[in-house]
Order: structure tokens, then C-alpha cells, then sequence
């Protein structure tokens, strides 16, 4: 099964959680005595569950062999997790909706322009990080705390194929 990799925007991502971008603030003022534009509230934080606190950490992604493969998936029950290109990296998203075992047909496929970071909703589906360029370093905002907030599965084949990325 090839997966279509669509563009990603705030509409097309919206079951899963937010896009991270200028276009997607709530608002945007002047501050700094003008020499700074605010882009305010941009992406909610969701990671309150449990006791939990928002941490910000640095990923550093490297690509996976062609043809990316789709082989796993994982969700984070109890938080929110974000990730935000540090140096305007292309990066692929795969997610599905927030079902007990997402199935092939569940799962979509997005192609960041390296300016648009996502956040995932708590309990979405996704595959974790896929870069296109070597040492992809990503601004992560997430969960920490007591509890178990990481479930992961593996995705079965499809008519004996694994799942992979139909992407140019």
C-alpha cells in the first residue's frame, strides 16, 4: 500500500491537532517598542492530565532509508506533543484518528514546507519523526510526569506489503 503524502495545512490536519505557523496565530501585535511582531497563541499545550508539566526539548532527526516505510505507530494518552523544525526542515507527518488500533486506511500523510510545525492532540496516532535532511533538529514542547503516556503498535501488512510513502 503507498500512502499519498497531501500539503499540510491548518484545515487538512485539524482532526489531529494544530499546525504550527504564523498564519495559524490567534493574534499578532507589536511589542519591543515596535522592533518585534508578536504571533500569540499560535498552538495550545495540552499536558495537564496526571499531574503532568510542559517541558521543551531539542530532537535531532536523521532520514530513514528509501522507500519510507510505515511500519509502527505511537500516541501520547496523557499530553499534547509538538514539534517545530529549528532550520526550516522539510519533514514528513504520518497520523490516524484517535481509534484503539488505527488500521492502514485510517492514516494520512502531510509534507511540512520546513516553516510549519505540528502539534499532535492527545491520543492521536503517528509515526514518529521523519526527516528528509541529515541532523533535522526540531523544537519538541511535550509531557512530563507520572504515568504511562506513551502507547505504541505495529501496523499490519497490506496484501503482504508494508505500508510505504508515495511522495515526489
Amino acid at each position: 500500500m503507498k500512502l499519498s503524502v497531501e500539503h499540510l495545512t491548518p484545515d487538512a490536519f485539524a482532526p489531529f491537532g494544530e499546525v504550527i505557523s504564523i498564519a495559524t496565530a490567534r493574534d499578532s501585535y507589536p511589542i519591543n517598542l515596535g522592533t518585534t511582531t508578536r504571533f500569540h497563541d499560535i498552538s495550545r499545550v495540552d499536558v495537564a492530565d496526571g499531574d503532568g508539566a510542559p517541558i521543551i526539548s531539542i530532537f535531532r532527526g536523521t532520514p530513514r532509508p528509501k522507500p519510507i516505510e510505515i511500519k509502527m505507530m505511537e500516541r501520547h494518552p496523557l499530553g499534547s506533543q509538538a514539534f517545530m523544525p529549528l532550520s526550516a526542515q522539510r519533514f514528513l507527518i504520518v497520523v490516524a484518528a484517535g481509534t484503539d488500533t488505527p488500521k492502514p486506511e485510517d492514516l494520512r500523510a502531510f509534507l511540512s514546507d520546513g516553516t510549519q510545525g505540528v502539534t499532535y492532540a492527545k491520543n492521536v496516532w503517528h509515526h514518529p519523526l521523519l526527516v528528509l535532511e541529515e541532523d533535522s533538529d526540531f523544537l519538541i514542547v511535550d509531557r512530563s510526569g507520572p504515568g504511562e503516556n506513551l502507547n505504541e503498535i505495529d501496523l499490519p501488512l497490506v496484501d503482504g506489503e508494508v505500508i510505504t510513502l508515495d511522495w515526489a
